[in-house]
């Protein structure tokens, strides 16, 4: 009999907890794609800047397609914290290097687009807007990192 309770009090004990965790389901949030993100920052900075409707649907579209050619470059490597031979330290600064001016590049193609349909002034404010929502996500992604991970 006292194994039945037992058994009984183990089965409890499961299905509250399992309840409890599809309970928690709902409330996490679905991430967005880089596609849809891409497009919230630069609907975001349009209405910062209080760009017109036109210049607006102009910016969205050139700003996704500057987004998607930066990742078109890959993913950006970490550096390693183990240590790692010369050799390999120099292959992945000159990496870093050629990635870099990649990035240059691109930066001035569109730099030449925006300058099509925005002021000087407030290309250099799109570039400050960009800048502090990329400043906000890192300290985002470090605080998940250095967030202790919960027991549940």
């Amino acid at each position: 009999m006292t194994r039945f309770i037992r058994t009984l009090l183990m089965a409890v004990i499961i299905t509250i907890s399992c309840a409890n965790a599809f309970a928690q389901q709902p409330n996490r949030q679905q991430r967005m794609s880089r596609e849809q993100l891409a497009e919230t920052e630069a609907k975001y900075i349009a209405q910062k800047l209080a760009f017109s409707d036109a210049v607006t649907e102009k910016f969205v579209t050139t700003y996704c397609n500057y987004q998607k050619e930066i990742w078109a470059l890959g993913p950006r490597h970490r550096p390693n914290k183990q240590e790692a031979s010369e050799q390999d330290n120099e292959r992945l600064i000159k990496q870093r290097f050629a990635i870099s001016e990649k990035i240059l590049n691109i930066r001035r193609k569109y730099y030449k687009e925006y300058s099509e349909f925005l002021t000087q002034t407030q290309i250099e404010k799109v570039y400050e807007q960009e800048r502090k929502i990329k400043n906000r996500q890192a300290k985002r992604g470090q605080r998940r990192i250095n967030k202790p991970q919960r027991n549940s």
